[in-house]
Protein backbone atom coordinates (compact mmCIF):
# COMPACT_ATOMS: atom_id res chain seq x y z
CA UNK A 1 0.00 0.00 0.00
CA UNK A 2 2.79 2.36 0.95
CA UNK A 3 4.58 1.35 -2.21
CA UNK A 4 1.53 2.19 -4.36
CA UNK A 5 1.18 5.55 -2.60
CA UNK A 6 4.84 6.37 -3.29
CA UNK A 7 4.39 5.36 -6.91
CA UNK A 8 1.36 7.68 -7.19
CA UNK A 9 3.35 10.60 -5.74
CA UNK A 10 6.24 9.98 -8.19
CA UNK A 11 3.78 9.81 -11.10
CA UNK A 12 2.15 13.04 -9.91
CA UNK A 13 5.54 14.84 -9.69
CA UNK A 14 6.48 13.56 -13.10
CA UNK A 15 3.18 14.79 -14.53
CA UNK A 16 3.69 18.24 -12.97
CA UNK A 17 7.20 18.49 -14.47
CA UNK A 18 5.85 17.51 -17.90
CA UNK A 19 3.07 20.10 -17.60
CA UNK A 20 5.60 22.82 -16.63
CA UNK A 21 7.79 21.97 -19.61
CA UNK A 22 4.81 22.08 -21.95
CA UNK A 23 3.75 25.46 -20.51
CA UNK A 24 7.29 26.87 -20.98
CA UNK A 25 7.37 25.66 -24.59
CA UNK A 26 3.96 27.16 -25.19
CA UNK A 27 5.06 30.53 -23.74
CA UNK A 28 8.24 30.54 -25.84
CA UNK A 29 6.20 29.73 -28.92
CA UNK A 30 3.75 32.53 -28.16
CA UNK A 31 6.63 34.99 -27.71
CA UNK A 32 8.18 33.95 -31.04
CA UNK A 33 4.81 34.25 -32.76
CA UNK A 34 4.30 37.72 -31.26
CA UNK A 35 7.79 38.84 -32.29
CA UNK A 36 7.19 37.52 -35.81
CA UNK A 37 3.91 39.40 -36.04
CA UNK A 38 5.60 42.62 -34.87
CA UNK A 39 8.34 42.18 -37.50
CA UNK A 40 5.71 41.70 -40.18
CA UNK A 41 3.87 44.81 -38.99
CA UNK A 42 7.14 46.81 -39.08
CA UNK A 43 7.92 45.53 -42.55
CA UNK A 44 4.41 46.46 -43.66
CA UNK A 45 4.75 49.95 -42.13
CA UNK A 46 8.08 50.63 -44.01
CA UNK A 47 6.80 50.84 -47.52
CA UNK A 48 9.17 51.38 -50.47
CA UNK A 49 9.36 55.00 -51.65
CA UNK A 50 7.51 55.92 -54.77
CA UNK A 51 9.41 57.41 -57.75
CA UNK A 52 7.82 60.81 -56.98
CA UNK A 53 9.18 60.71 -53.41
CA UNK A 54 12.63 59.72 -54.66
CA UNK A 55 12.60 62.58 -57.18
CA UNK A 56 11.53 65.02 -54.46
CA UNK A 57 14.37 63.88 -52.18
CA UNK A 58 16.91 64.16 -55.01
CA UNK A 59 15.66 67.65 -55.86
CA UNK A 60 16.08 68.68 -52.22
CA UNK A 61 19.63 67.28 -52.22
CA UNK A 62 20.44 69.13 -55.47
CA UNK A 63 19.12 72.37 -53.96
CA UNK A 64 21.30 71.85 -50.85
CA UNK A 65 24.39 71.20 -52.98
CA UNK A 66 23.65 74.24 -55.15
CA UNK A 67 23.36 76.39 -52.04
CA UNK A 68 26.71 75.06 -50.76
CA UNK A 69 28.32 75.74 -54.16
CA UNK A 70 27.01 79.32 -54.27
CA UNK A 71 28.27 79.98 -50.73
CA UNK A 72 31.72 78.62 -51.60
CA UNK A 73 31.84 80.75 -54.77
CA UNK A 74 30.91 83.84 -52.75
CA UNK A 75 33.57 83.06 -50.15
CA UNK A 76 36.22 82.53 -52.85
CA UNK A 77 35.22 85.77 -54.61
CA UNK A 78 35.53 87.66 -51.32
CA UNK A 79 38.92 86.03 -50.69
CA UNK A 80 40.13 86.96 -54.20
CA UNK A 81 39.03 90.58 -53.81
CA UNK A 82 40.63 90.83 -50.39
CA UNK A 83 43.97 89.42 -51.58
CA UNK A 84 43.97 91.67 -54.66
CA UNK A 85 43.32 94.68 -52.44
CA UNK A 86 46.14 93.63 -50.11
CA UNK A 87 48.52 93.22 -53.08
CA UNK A 88 47.66 96.68 -54.38
CA UNK A 89 48.15 98.18 -50.93
CA UNK A 90 51.50 96.40 -50.62
CA UNK A 91 52.62 97.68 -54.03
CA UNK A 92 51.52 101.20 -53.13
CA UNK A 93 53.40 101.00 -49.84
CA UNK A 94 56.56 99.72 -51.57
CA UNK A 95 56.36 102.44 -54.25
CA UNK A 96 55.80 105.08 -51.58
CA UNK A 97 58.86 103.89 -49.67
CA UNK A 98 61.03 104.16 -52.82
CA UNK A 99 59.72 107.63 -53.58
CA UNK A 100 60.45 108.83 -50.04
CA UNK A 101 64.04 107.57 -50.40
CA UNK A 102 64.44 109.36 -53.77
CA UNK A 103 63.29 112.74 -52.44
CA UNK A 104 66.67 113.61 -50.81
CA UNK A 105 68.27 113.17 -54.25
CA UNK A 106 65.75 115.61 -55.69
CA UNK A 107 66.72 118.03 -52.93
CA UNK A 108 70.38 117.65 -53.93
CA UNK A 109 69.55 118.41 -57.58
CA UNK A 110 67.63 121.54 -56.55
CA UNK A 111 70.60 122.76 -54.49
CA UNK A 112 72.91 122.05 -57.45
CA UNK A 113 70.69 124.10 -59.75
CA UNK A 114 70.70 126.99 -57.28
CA UNK A 115 74.49 126.76 -57.01
CA UNK A 116 74.86 126.83 -60.83
CA UNK A 117 72.87 130.06 -60.95
CA UNK A 118 75.20 131.73 -58.42
CA UNK A 119 78.70 130.55 -59.48
CA UNK A 120 80.84 130.19 -62.55
CA UNK A 121 83.23 127.71 -60.90
CA UNK A 122 82.93 124.67 -63.17
CA UNK A 123 85.04 122.44 -60.95
CA UNK A 124 82.84 122.94 -57.88
CA UNK A 125 79.74 122.28 -60.00
CA UNK A 126 81.32 119.12 -61.38
CA UNK A 127 82.14 117.95 -57.85
CA UNK A 128 78.56 118.62 -56.74
CA UNK A 129 77.13 116.65 -59.68
CA UNK A 130 79.56 113.78 -58.98
CA UNK A 131 78.46 113.71 -55.33
CA UNK A 132 74.79 113.49 -56.34
CA UNK A 133 75.57 110.79 -58.93
CA UNK A 134 77.54 108.70 -56.43
CA UNK A 135 74.76 109.10 -53.88
CA UNK A 136 72.22 107.89 -56.43
CA UNK A 137 74.37 104.89 -57.43
CA UNK A 138 74.73 103.99 -53.74
CA UNK A 139 70.93 104.15 -53.39
CA UNK A 140 70.54 101.84 -56.42
CA UNK A 141 73.07 99.45 -54.89
CA UNK A 142 70.98 99.45 -51.70
CA UNK A 143 67.97 98.40 -53.83
CA UNK A 144 70.10 95.55 -55.32
CA UNK A 145 70.18 97.28 -58.72
CA UNK A 146 73.54 97.04 -60.50
CA UNK A 147 74.86 98.15 -63.86
CA UNK A 148 75.73 95.39 -66.35
CA UNK A 149 79.46 95.45 -67.01
CA UNK A 150 80.30 95.73 -70.72
CA UNK A 151 84.02 96.54 -70.51
CA UNK A 152 85.91 94.07 -72.77
CA UNK A 153 82.99 91.66 -72.33
CA UNK A 154 81.82 88.97 -74.73
CA UNK A 155 78.48 89.72 -76.36
CA UNK A 156 75.74 87.92 -74.40
CA UNK A 157 72.13 88.00 -75.63
CA UNK A 158 70.91 87.41 -72.05
CA UNK A 159 72.26 90.82 -70.99
CA UNK A 160 73.12 92.79 -74.12
CA UNK A 161 71.23 94.18 -77.09
CA UNK A 162 73.33 94.72 -80.23
CA UNK A 163 72.32 97.90 -82.02
CA UNK A 164 75.03 97.56 -84.69
CA UNK A 165 78.22 95.72 -85.58
CA UNK A 166 81.62 97.16 -86.39
CA UNK A 167 84.61 95.70 -88.17
CA UNK A 168 87.32 95.84 -85.52
CA UNK A 169 89.69 93.00 -86.28
CA UNK A 170 89.81 89.31 -85.47
CA UNK A 171 90.69 89.83 -81.80
CA UNK A 172 87.52 91.93 -81.23
CA UNK A 173 85.16 89.60 -83.06
CA UNK A 174 82.09 88.81 -80.89
CA UNK A 175 83.21 91.28 -78.23
CA UNK A 176 81.60 94.54 -77.14
CA UNK A 177 83.37 97.55 -78.58
CA UNK A 178 81.14 100.31 -77.21
CA UNK A 179 78.10 100.71 -74.93
CA UNK A 180 75.59 103.37 -76.00
CA UNK A 181 73.21 102.80 -73.06
CA UNK A 182 73.96 101.04 -69.80
CA UNK A 183 71.91 98.03 -68.81
CA UNK A 184 70.82 97.18 -65.28
CA UNK A 185 69.96 94.08 -63.27
CA UNK A 186 67.80 93.79 -60.20
CA UNK A 187 69.42 90.91 -58.38
CA UNK A 188 69.94 88.36 -61.20
CA UNK A 189 67.01 89.65 -63.29
CA UNK A 190 67.76 91.98 -66.20
CA UNK A 191 65.49 95.02 -65.99
CA UNK A 192 67.12 96.82 -68.94
CA UNK A 193 69.42 95.37 -71.58
CA UNK A 194 72.66 97.15 -72.33
CA UNK A 195 72.68 98.62 -75.85
CA UNK A 196 76.06 97.83 -77.37
CA UNK A 197 78.16 97.86 -80.52
CA UNK A 198 79.61 94.43 -81.31
CA UNK A 199 82.82 93.68 -83.22
CA UNK A 200 82.70 91.47 -86.31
Amino acid sequence: MAKDKKQNIDDKNLQEQVDELLNEKSEVGDQKLEASEQTEETADSVKPESPEQQIEQLQKRVAELEDIRLRQMAEFDNYRRRTNKEKLELMDTAAEKLLVEILPLVDDFERARQAMAKTDDINSLREGIDLIYNKFIAWLDKQDVHAIDTTDAEFNTDEHEAITTFAAGEDKKGKIIDCTQRGYKHGEHVIRFAKVVVGE
